[in-house]
């Protein structure tokens, strides 16, 4: 994607939902859309009963995080798999099997005894998770009104509403036994597989098959491997924040709840509102290597700060995270000429691998120095990836494809980029 591609691109009023208008829409793309926001609530589900459940399962700091690695390190290599499946079985198909699979292991989640059962019932969540989010873009635009611009909108507005209301939801049930926050996403995720079941019809599917490593080969393009890895470590900064910081903060699951959907609230609105005004204004590639220094900055001072700071600097790095996940997303479409959805998914394939990682390691630093090193660490991360991204500004660049990332669904692109 060119400098000039991403002022472009980024040009697009983003609440301008086309002629049909964003909220007049068929039953199969709320169906959809509504089950796609507790897909993304399952992220942050865990995050204020983090603390409760390692007492409740008299286990340690790492080894509850190991809820965050099991489901990230499956959903990286379901990356290689959900394109396959769906080119084969068509996208309807593919949702509902991703939601049964998250409302039985989420439901199994919640019947844990011992830490490593959950941390496994996490990994069979993940997969199903992946299947589900994968998919659910692309659907929701051969079914939406108004063009694919309306359609990226209700996409990213549920993402924005998922990962703010997950960790509310996590304190309300949570607060009352940890368990419960799981036995509520199986009942969530079972209503939306009723309502897609009843309203969706079956996709086209696409002319060509995707194969299983369609996505590594993809990964040979020097634009979309350097957004790859610049996104890996970025992801390690994001999930520093998102699985560590609770343990950190050590608050009640209200408190935690609270705090975190003021992260995602923020994280929703410069994803969904702010990137766009700002690409337009500095171009994609400097929003995004100020926007990752900025989240460094945050760290540091999160990690040395008192109690109230480290509060405020957790609610201010989702402002950063909404601002990252935009241009990460926008540059992954765009820069190579490999079909969407298998570059989507190459790229995806390394960053969540990130994910899987920082949750482990962050506590695991911090058993071994201090509290303050998980944080340095995340923050020297954030900076790498703010590097790699002006060292190979001209492969990001020069070498990039002229399409639209707001038609990134039109060919049934793969988006769990976010």
């Amino acid at each position: 994607m060119t400098q000039s591609h991403g002022r472009h691109a980024a040009h697009r009023d983003p609440l301008d939902a086309g002629s049909g208008g964003i909220l007049r829409q068929p039953m199969a793309v709320w169906a959809t859309a509504g089950a796609a926001v507790v897909a993304f609530m399952g992220i942050g589900l865990v995050d204020p009963i983090l603390p409760s459940i390692a007492r409740g399962l008299r286990a340690s700091p790492s080894q509850v995080s190991l809820l965050f690695t099991s489901y990230f390190l499956i959903t990286a290599l379901a990356m290689l798999v959900t394109g396959f499946v769906s080119s084969r079985i068509g996208g309807r198909k593919t949702l509902l099997a991703g939601l049964t699979l998250v409302v039985v292991f989420a439901a199994l989640s919640g019947t844990s005894s011992s830490v490593g059962e959950l941390v496994g019932f996490r990994a069979g969540w993940g997969l199903g998770n992946a299947l589900f989010v994968s998919t659910s873009l692309a659907v929701i635009v051969g079914a939406a009104a108004g063009g694919s611009a309306a359609a990226i909108l209700l996409y990213e507005s549920a993402l924005g509403l998922g990962m703010a209301c997950g960790p509310l939801l996590g304190a309300v049930l949570g607060d009352m036994k940890w368990r419960y926050p799981f036995f509520g996403t199986a009942v969530l995720m079972a209503v939306g597989f009723v309502a897609i079941s009843v309203f969706l019809e079956e996709q086209p599917r696409p002319a060509r098959r995707t194969g299983l490593l369609d996505p590594v080969r993809a990964l040979g393009h020097g634009g979309l491997a350097s957004a790859a890895v610049s996104a890996f470590f970025y992801n390690y900064a994001f999930f520093t924040v998102l699985a560590f910081t609770p343990f950190v903060l050590d608050m009640t699951p209200y408190r935690s709840g609270a705090v975190f959907f003021g992260w995602g609230v923020l994280l929703a609105v410069f994803s969904v509102l702010v990137a766009p005004r700002v690409q337009e204004r500095f171009g994609s590639l400097k929003v995004l290597g100020g926007s990752l220094v900025l989240l460094a900055a945050d760290l540091v001072v999160l990690g040395y700060g008192n109690h109230t700071t480290a509060i405020v600097c957790t609610v201010l790095s989702g402002a950063f995270i909404g601002l990252n996940n935009t241009v990460f997303t926008e540059l992954a479409l765009g820069v190579s000429d490999a079909p969407r959805p298998v570059a989507s998914a190459g790229y995806n394939f390394v960053r969540w691998f990130a994910a899987a990682a920082a949750p482990f390691l962050a506590p695991k630093i911090e058993e071994w120095t201090d509290v303050h090193v998980p944080f340095v660490v995340a923050a020297a991360a954030a900076v790498i990836g703010a590097t790699i991204v002006g060292v190979r500004r001209r492969a990001l660049t020069a070498e990039a494809a002229e399409r639209e990332p707001q038609h990134a669904a039109e060919d049934g692109v793969s988006v769990f980029a976010r």
